[in-house]
């Protein structure tokens, strides 16, 4: 059976240590997050995912979700259970405002919860997921009445929220959607349509579940700019507050899927209705985007957790699995054979996973800072700063992290050989559920896109060049320490590379949109490479300054090994990236689609 422990050490060591979280104690919510309130919140989260959740991940890949004839969905054995208990111990409300129930505490613990919960149990933690995503879009967007009336049951966890965007004929596209809406006398609009691959559009979690649903008020413009943004609830609320009528929206039926069956994906259908409008008419992709940019973070969480539970399981097993010997010698002389972690082979995936791993947790918890900052900061500066990175570093980490990530649980796979096939074993189902993380919130192509298209020219290149700025300033401020050049030079010469990409981009872009086409996701990949030897720089720069100061420790060794590893193996990929940016678009384009 598979195994999940969560990697308190690591975080421990990128909150305290690398970022040293107490510096931002002039935000609100940071002065209530001390080091004993951190250390007790990651305990229990740890504890949590550990006991509770990853004992259901099995449990909910074999039995699913079950649609019944009244149109009701029941979740797995012991979902249910667990649900209330993460309700009620107030881990959906982490990071939400005080005066709605919540905690108030910095977002960047919540994303650390969210990847314990991801990795221990992906498709229940979901619902959760989907349920913080919504809230925050009602806060951003939603009106004084929608607030008091939605958020706090959404914050207890008594109710569920849900996104829905997507249309059979109607993906990335949000401009070609059918749905409609027709305001009501009283101010209220009745929506009619058909929305697919809703996740968590119904279950028996909480009783009343909080749809914000994408639909085309009637005589609105074509296109995009005709999309507004509805509140519409499974239940209707009575002004008191209390559940009333049940309303006009209902699952048609449960997607069946490759993975993550633990989560009900469903195909909603709204008839008449009834929804209110959130923010403006026809200024609906504002409101979503708030909750789109949220779940994409999160995704890109879930593609670090499910590498990382894979992770465990590959070394677990390694350490275990006695195959042949060790090309130097038998290393365990009195038993058959070697485990196959002596073998340099597995030791090369099992340290790029890690490498991969550590790297993206740090990019988590760096990003994770630069939300709180731009959302709590009273400094116009500092939260237009972080606005930049935010921007530029979403479609990063959500392509990057859940392509590599699903790439490593195939590694890890990898290592038990037959036995990876074989379900019992776990391994399977990780392959399976990391791969929807690469589709779902904008598939990674059009991750990429928006990257080169949207992202990087932004405000004249301002995130880029600030972050390019920052890279090159770590490498000189510490490019003469002999201890550091193992991890400098190769992270200057990566930089160098990106640079030359994001040159040749800007020249070559404009007069012939498809070279930014076609380069888009080598370009996405190169500049996650950058990122992550940047972030490996500053841990091992973090780890070699506390071995100064208080003598090494196998993790801080290990940190610095693990460290070099992706300096010399992975990091030399961005030349390679850059290669294929500078060939351009010619051959890409040449064949007619007939051709194909």
């Amino acid at each position: 059976m598979p195994i999940y422990k969560a990697p308190v050490e690591d975080v421990t060591f990128l909150l305290n240590d690398v970022f040293q979280i107490d510096r931002f104690d002039n935000l609100p919510g940071f002065t209530d997050a001390s080091a004993d309130v951190r250390e007790a919140i990651i305990g229990e989260a740890a504890k949590l995912s550990e006991e509770v959740l990853q004992p259901l991940n099995r449990v909910g890949d074999l039995e699913g979700c079950k649609r019944h004839d009244n149109a009701s969905v029941t979740t797995p054995k012991g979902f249910k259970e667990a649900f209330k208990q993460v309700a009620e111990g107030g881990w959906l409300g982490l990071s939400a405002p005080a005066e709605y129930g919540g905690q108030g505490l910095p977002v960047t613990l919540s994303q650390v919860v969210t990847e314990f919960q991801s990795a221990a149990n992906m498709a229940f933690s979901m619902y959760g997921g989907l349920t913080m995503g919504a809230t925050a879009a009602l806060l951003v967007h939603g009106d004084a009445e929608q607030k008091k009336t939605y958020v706090p049951k959404m914050v207890a966890g008594q109710w569920t929220g849900t996104m829905n965007l997507t249309e059979p004929q109607c993906g990335t596209d949000l401009g070609l959607l059918r749905t409609r809406a027709v305001k009501q006398p009283d101010g209220s609009y009745k929506i009619t349509g058909t929305k697919i691959f809703i996740s968590a559009g119904e279950h028996d979690l909480a009783e009343n579940i909080i749809h914000l649903v994408l639909a085309r008020i009637e005589g609105a413009p074509a296109g995009i700019k005709g999309v507004s943004l509805f509140v519409v609830p499974k239940v209707l609320v009575n002004a008191d507050g209390s559940l009333g009528a049940r309303n006009g929206v209902s699952c048609g039926s449960i997607e069946h899927k490759m993975g993550i069956h633990g989560n009900s994906t469903c195909v909603m259908n709204y008839d008449n209705a009834t929804g209110w409008l959130i923010g403006e008419e026809n200024k609906g992709m504002q409101g979503m985007f708030v909750m789109m940019n949220e779940a994409r973070l999160g995704v890109a969480v879930q593609g670090l957790a499910q590498s990382e539970v894979a992770y465990q399981n590959a070394v677990n097993y390694a350490r275990e699995r006695l195959q042949g010997r060790a090309l130097t010698g038998a290393k365990e002389a009195d038993k058959p054979a070697d485990p196959i972690i002596v073998h340099p082979d597995v030791r090369r995936v099992l340290l790029t996973i890690r490498a991969f791993n550590e790297a993206a947790r740090a990019m988590v918890v760096w990003t994770a800072l630069k939300s709180d900052v731009a959302h709590r900061s009273s400094d116009p500066k500092d939260r237009e700063a972080a606005d930049d990175h935010m921007g530029l570093m979403t479609p990063v980490m959500k392509g990057v992290m859940t392509d590599v990530g699903f790439s490593n649980a195939v590694l890890a796979q990898q290592m038990y050989g037959g036995h990876g096939y074989i379900a019992e074993h776990g391994m399977e189902q990780f392959v399976r559920d990391a791969r929807i993380a690469m589709l779902y919130e904008g598939a990674n192509g059009i991750q990429a896109l928006d990257l080169v298209g949207r992202k990087l020219p932004r405000n004249g290149g301002r995130a880029a060049m600030a972050f390019f700025a920052e890279v090159a300033g770590f490498a000189k401020e510490h490019g003469a320490n002999e201890a550091m050049k193992p991890f400098v030079t190769p992270l200057s010469a990566a930089l160098g590379h990106l640079q030359q990409a994001t040159g040749w981009l800007m020249q070559n872009a404009m007069a012939k949109p498809d070279n930014a086409g076609a380069a888009a996701t080598d370009y996405m990949q190169l500049f996650g490479l950058v990122a992550f030897g940047y972030m490996w720089a500053r841990m091992a720069k973090v780890a070699q300054d506390k071995i100064a100061a208080s003598g090494a420790t196998p993790y801080l060794s290990t940190k610095l090994v693990t460290g070099r590893f992706f300096m010399e193996r992975m990091l030399p990929e961005t030349h390679v990236h850059l290669a294929r940016i500078q060939t351009g678009c010619a051959t890409t384009m040449e064949l007619a689609a007939e051709a194909f």
